[in-house]
Parts: C-alpha cells; structure tokens; sequence
C-alpha cells in the first residue's frame, strides 16, 4: 500500500455505518472532513474504544516504538503477517487496535515502457460506502498532542486483479468485523483471526487511474479522485 488516502465524508458518515447505536465519548466536528489528499506524518481522524464507548481522535500517521525513535522516518504501514507476533508493534497488540475511517487509497503503477514513469491510482468500494481501515496506535488523551501518539494501518496481501495495481493493500474490514475489531470484549484470538481471514476481497473493489496531481501532498480537492478522463492526467 502507498502512502496516500482519502476521507472526505463527515464522521457521522462513518459512524452510522459503523456503529449507530455506540455512544461517542468526544466531540467532533460535523461538516465533510475533505482529506483527499492524506500524508504520512499528517494528522487524520481514527476511530478508537475507550471504556467501551468510541472516541473519535485526530493522530499521526506514522508510529514507532521509543526504542526506534529517530533511527528512520515513522512506518506508517505494518504487515498483518507479523504485526501482531513482532517486536516492533508489541507495544500496541492487542490493546491498540483503532479503526482508520476511509473512502479510498491511492496506488502507483509504473509504465512498462518507462519505468520512471508511474500513474497513480484511486481504490474505493464498488457501493461507495465507507471503509474501515484496521490499525494499530498509541493515544494519550490530554490537552495538547503527545510526541509518541500515532497509528499504522494494517496491511494484507492483494489478490485476484488488485495484485496488477500493488501486491499489498490495506486491511479493509467490513462494518461487522470493523464493530468486532475495536470491542473491547473482542479476544486478541478473535482480533487475529478477524486479521488474518476477513479482509475484503478484491472483488468488492474499483480502481481508476486519476490525476497526477496526488502526488504533489500540497494538492486537495476532490479532482483528485475523479477518473483521468474528467481531470488532467498530467497535472503535478
């Protein structure tokens, strides 16, 4: 999975998908997000239990232990075959699961005949409902940011006719299992096998070449999702 994505809809869109009854124990704003154009590093709404209510909070995206701080840039991704029996996540798993609320991602593709040439992709739901990206984060509830806040989405291997785009994809979970994967009475057997079974599938998916454009970080708007054929395809 690369390193861009996109939520644009306002929470009380991803929250009536995901959990309508579930009492949110914190304050959020209620127009659009309009994040088309999410970075690493960036500040972005995640979706986490506490006290078995949810707490919407804007983290990081970006997480590394404090044994690996500074010796290289935050990952922002971890792998669902090791996130949750390696060294470097122990410090999150079980207790750090947190749900990343998305409308899609963005892929790059290099062109077979120039490989330094690479034309970006836009992933969504074939039904355009929300998606929930599974994740792991640190969060300290307090008045200003705490350095070692931030989150990894959970990454699984593609399949079917995705592999063509990138070999990997993140772990989108249908509402159901998305409700299982942050309950607070969920085992970390279930949470694993939730991980490691109950990814969508690819053939829930669309994907589109967009704009160029996504991958300046500074660019937003919601051309950047639209297909190439109703935007410029070379606009950076």
């Amino acid at each position: 999975m690369c390193g861009r994505y996109s939520i644009y809809e306002s929470m009380d869109h991803y929250l009536k998908e995901l959990a309508p009854e579930q009492l949110v124990i914190n304050g959020y704003d209620l127009w659009p997000v309009e994040r088309y154009n999410v970075a690493p590093s960036t500040l972005v709404e995640i979706i986490r239990p506490v006290d078995e209510q949810l707490s919407i909070d804007k983290v990081k995206w970006g997480w590394s232990p404090f044994w690996a701080k500074g010796k290289r840039p935050d990952p922002i991704n971890a792998r669902v075959e090791t996130a949750m029996t390696g060294k470097f996540f122990s410090q999150l798993w079980p207790n750090g699961r947190v749900l990343a609320p998305a409308n899609g991602w963005f892929e790059w593709v290099k062109d077979p005949a120039d490989l330094k040439k690479k034309q970006p992709y836009f992933i969504t739901l074939k039904d355009q409902a929300p998606m929930f990206f599974a994740g792991l984060a640190e969060v300290h509830q307090g008045l200003e940011p705490d350095p070692r806040d931030g989150f990894v989405i959970i990454t699984a291997a593609s399949d079917e006719g995705m592999v063509d785009i990138h070999d990997r994809k993140p772990l989108v979970l249908a509402p159901e299992h998305a409700r299982e994967w942050i309950a607070s009475d969920t085992s970390p057997e279930r949470a694993r096998e939730i991980a490691m079974e109950h990814c969508r599938p690819a053939a829930d998916f669309d994907w589109y070449k967009v704009s160029k454009a996504v991958g300046n970080v500074r660019n937003q708007g919601a051309h950047l999702i639209q297909p190439c054929s109703l935007t410029e395809e070379g606009d950076d």
